[in-house]
């Protein structure tokens, strides 16, 4: 019997290396995995680093996945593919190669385990989450609002478009 398909909503970013061929090279990885099929992305924005702001600025990007697996073995094919990539955890918020978040799943307005939360934490009060996801589904309601009503309250400074060519991750 063949599993159920959800949609499910990434945020992927980098601000290290070639942070847009690891954010492709990642899109790949979890197309190829036979459970997991991109959708949509959304274009590339260079946006200046949050939580920390003393690093280099980040390259963001979105996508919207069709997958059989659940939320948590969605993310761990995430946290795989950052691996396989070489991300390295040495401080929050701080600089990387590769950051891959499940930021929505279909179906579920709210998820807590010990490993996820949904959505993702903070992410309405995040442009570099909120713009691109905008751009893909714009009429996603994720806590209460639409993606777009989000991304209109988000501070959107320094955000600019740095790829509009739709199969940029190919």
């Amino acid at each position: 019997m063949t599993a159920p398909k959800h949609k499910a909503w990434l945020g992927l970013g980098g601000n290290i290396g070639d942070p847009v061929a690891s954010m492709a090279k990642a899109l790949r990885a979890l197309d190829q995995t036979g459970d997991t099929r991109v959708l949509a992305v959304s274009p590339i924005y260079k946006t200046p680093p949050w939580g920390k702001t003393d690093q280099a600025w980040f390259h963001n990007a979105c996508a919207e996945v069709e997958t059989s697996l659940d939320p948590e073995a969605l993310l761990a094919a995430c946290l795989d593919v950052e691996k396989r990539l070489k991300r390295q955890r040495l401080e929050r918020w701080g600089p990387r190669i590769i950051d891959i978040d499940v930021l929505a799943y279909e179906g579920l307005e709210e998820f807590e385990s010990p490993t996820l939360t949904l959505p993702h934490p903070r992410m309405t009060e995040r442009a570099f989450v909120m713009v691109p996801l905008a751009d893909i589904v714009p009429d996603l309601v994720i806590s209460g609002k639409t993606v777009v009503q989000w991304a209109v309250l988000c501070d959107r400074t320094g955000i600019e478009i740095a790829r509009s060519d739709a199969g940029w991750w190919k």
